[in-house]
């Protein structure tokens, strides 16, 4: 996936970060504000990591003692793992109905069909883990993980500035959007290889390079992006008929932003 960029805003406020490998990729915390650099701030991070590290318990695929693991092999039933669970996979159900099969969350391997939710989760755990930073008083965040992120800024200082990588050449940018409260989440293979393939052809999109999608929610914003990606050259039109706001970068490297109805 492309990554997204943050810029502070012009703001004169100072911009404390933090980074972390957890769930194989690199999580970054910017903060800004009252709580950045404070020992309550520091605190929220380290709350921020323990949520993420849960998440990475119970759903990576690469963990054969994880909850998802176990149940993916029959050990479990889906009433015997935390609830959450069932909530990854009732999102990952509306995923698969949305894009007639080709978003899901079950892939085929040598033959055999093996549950792998990832499509879902890393949004969805970035989601969950950000609630704690929303409980800081007059501070504003980005939290970032692979390339999408989950922010907020108060209204008395500036919008957080989102650039988004030209998939051709990711020194540059394609477009860059604000976002004061809401999340950014992109789809792409230039960070990681064809990567999102359709679930029932096995096939990596074409006709596009890289879809993101602005949203509320960085769970609904990351699956739309692949959602969005999977339709190929027909992204633009599906996330316009889905209302979505985001922008769709074409092989050729042309943007085209996608306002929501």
């Amino acid at each position: 996936m492309t990554v997204v960029r943050v810029a502070s805003g012009g703001t004169d406020t100072r911009v404390v970060r933090h980074v972390a490998q957890i769930m194989g990729m690199p999580i970054s915390l910017a903060l800004r504000g009252r709580r950045a650099g404070t020992s309550v701030g520091a605190a929220a991070w380290e709350e921020v990591q323990a949520s993420l590290r849960w998440s990475d318990e119970v759903f990576s695929t690469w963990r054969p003692e994880s909850t998802i693991s176990r149940l993916g092999r029959g050990e479990l039933a889906v009433a015997d793992c935390p609830p959450e669970v069932a909530e990854v996979l009732a999102i990952g159900e509306v995923a698969r109905r949305a894009t007639g099969g080709a978003f899901a969350v079950c892939r085929v391997v040598d033959g055999r069909e093996v549950l792998d939710p990832s499509g879902v989760v890393k949004g969805w755990a970035v989601d969950r883990a950000s609630a704690v930073l929303r409980d800081l008083d007059d501070t504003d965040f980005t939290l970032a993980a692979g390339g999408d992120l989950v922010c907020s800024a108060v209204l008395d200082r500036p919008a957080w500035r989102i650039g988004i990588e030209d998939p051709r050449d990711p020194s540059r940018l394609v477009a860059v959007v604000p976002v004061r409260d809401g999340a950014v989440a992109t789809s792409g293979a230039v960070h990681r290889g064809e990567h999102v393939r359709h679930a029932v052809t096995g096939r990596a999109p074409a006709g596009v390079a890289s879809v993101s999608v602005v949203h509320s929610s960085l769970t609904i914003a990351d699956v739309e992006a692949t959602c969005g990606y999977l339709q190929g050259a027909g992204a633009t039109a599906w996330l316009r008929e889905r209302g979505r706001t985001g922008v769709v970068v074409m092989p050729d490297g042309a943007a085209e932003v996608v306002s929501r109805r």
